[in-house]
């Protein structure tokens, strides 16, 4: 939320601004400009334009002499002064102008520090241009302030100037969007960050009509190896992919979680552009884009014969190769909703007609589909939240070995965090839990059914949720949530409320806010 600072007009410009418009000393010619207002004479003078340098500001003023002469001239100032405003002023030397008291005092008319609703009616989108920015004196233990000029660009008060307060400096020069929430508050609007949403949604959307679950893929790998006519690359590929996948009974320690965390397709992005090459080895995606290479030049009728040329291509023709691939996939299942967690099981149907290793293509490449519908999930759950909190989202999805059978894991980890902890200098080596962290898990657990987890950590403090489908479950997890709380008081977590559900958590639209589900400061 963004106040609009109410100052009245006789410390509008502030006492710095005003004592140098006592002393004559306001405003510096960039040249020296001897006899440009006649000695004894006044002159008026309009502020053309306004600029930020540095802590100083640039004004460009129209001076009309007492004789009708106009000029231009360019002076810098220590204190805006916006567009439009109207000054009497004399020149003491060659160097300076001296702006009258009464007159520096009164220039401020013409900056707006209310908006009137009768013009401006509540829920009005505001556009304009930050002018300047500038950093208001604290006193210690108080939170950082701003304090900018913003020209308004539409409504009926275009061409008038703003001056607003924020507790992020704005960008002098970025132009702003802001709902008109009263008289003195407006909440700012990302429209760069919301057109971004709007084509990771487009994506996400097109994305998750070629995807469906691990497991379809994980089971064509495990026969492909106990094959004897497997080719000998694609199936020592296969083994090697299988054997990275962790087992359920090593989830019980933190660095195995971790480094399947790290392993899950997730990062793999991230581990490209910061040449961690080494790192991509047991990445889940990686020997899935390897798989998909190494099947490519052994589809009948495929131009890419050559598998060096397979491998250097692939992230050109994937998209294609997927589309062309999985284009029945919307006739097989119904499409998932955008965004939606966990993602639905999604199998590949109607395929049994095809050949061994066309099938295995559809199936991986329809694997790789899912974790980019996960990586794009996080990307268009990450933003600024409405109260100004930064949300950073990561979603993911691990295939865990459970004897002979493929588990996944979904998992989508968010932390929250306030302005001052972002502007925080020592933000990467403070305590992880001061920050507000949520985490969602989905997976189906013979004999349990499906489950889902819902958990909020807070300095220290943790509560959740826990979902059954089956009610039976339900009743099991219920008696046993003594036993966990102690477990967890153990690891040294303050613990708070925690509760088993059957059925499944609330489906349907809801604001960031409204997924906090237990508001500890309630």
């Amino acid at each position: 939320m963004t106040e609009i600072n109410s100052l009245g007009a006789q410390t509008a410009l502030g006492p710095q601004a005003a004592k140098a418009a006592m002393t004559g000393e306001l405003l510096r010619l960039l040249q020296p400009q001897p006899g440009l207002v006649p000695p004894g004479e006044t002159a008026k003078a309009e502020v053309m334009s306004l600029r930020q340098l540095g802590v100083d500001f640039q004004l460009l003023l129209r001076l009309t002499l007492a004789n009708g002469t106009q000029s231009q001239v360019q002076t810098t100032a220590s204190q805006p002064l916006p567009p439009g405003t109207q000054l009497m002023v004399s020149q003491a030397d060659g160097n300076r102008l001296a702006v009258m008291v009464q007159q520096a005092n009164a220039s401020n008319v013409s900056t707006l520090t209310r908006l009137d609703t009768a013009q401006i009616p509540v829920g009005t989108l505001l556009q304009g241009k930050v002018l300047t920015n500038q950093a208001l004196p604290v006193n210690p233990g108080e939170a950082a302030s701003f304090r900018s000029l913003v020209s308004l660009l539409n409504s009926s008060q275009a061409g008038a100037t703003l001056s607003i307060e924020s507790p992020r400096p704005l960008a002098v020069g970025s132009l702003l969007s802001a709902l008109v929430q009263s008289d003195q508050s407006l909440r700012f609007v990302p429209l760069s960050g919301r057109q971004d949403q709007l084509l990771v949604s487009q994506q996400l959307a097109s994305q998750q009509s070629r995807q469906a679950s691990l497991p379809g893929v994980l089971n064509a790998l495990q026969q492909l190896t106990s094959s004897p006519g497997g080719t000998g690359e694609l199936r020592a590929s296969a083994e090697r992919l299988l054997a990275s996948l962790p087992q359920a009974s090593q989830l019980g320690d933190a660095k195995a979680v971790a480094q399947a965390l790290n392993n899950s397709g997730a990062f793999l992005e991230a581990k490209l552009l910061g040449g961690l090459s080494a790192g991509i080895v047991p990445d889940l995606k990686a020997q899935l884009v390897r798989l998909v290479a190494q099947a490519l030049p052994g589809v009948p009728g495929n131009p890419m014969l050559n598998p060096t040329i397979a491998a250097n291509t692939l992230a050109q023709v994937l998209p294609g190769m997927a589309r062309s691939a999985l284009g029945m996939l919307d006739k097989v299942s119904p499409r998932p909703q955008p965004g939606s967690f966990p993602l639905p099981s999604r199998l590949l149907q109607n395929l049994e007609q095809e050949a061994d290793l066309q099938q295995l293509l559809r199936l991986a490449a329809a694997a790789i589909s899912r974790l980019q519908s996960h990586a794009l999930s996080s990307l268009q759950q990450t933003g600024t939240l409405d109260n100004g909190n930064l949300q950073t989202t990561w979603q993911t999805e691990i295939p865990v070995r459970h004897g002979q059978d493929f588990i996944p894991l979904q998992v989508k980890l968010q932390r929250e965090e306030t302005p001052q902890q972002q502007a925080d200098p020592q933000r990467e080596q403070r305590d992880p839990q001061q920050s507000l962290w949520r985490i969602e898990l989905a997976f189906d657990l013979a004999p349990l059914g499906p489950l889902q987890v819902q958990a909020q950590l807070s300095q220290g403090r943790l509560s959740g949720q826990l979902w059954a489908e089956l009610p039976r479950t339900a009743e099991l997890i219920d008696s046993q949530l003594g036993h966990l709380r102690e477990r967890l008081l153990q690891r040294g977590l303050d613990v708070g409320d925690l509760e088993c559900r059957p059925g499944i958590p609330p489906q349907g639209p809801r604001t960031r806010l409204e997924q906090r589900w237990v508001d500890e400061t309630a």
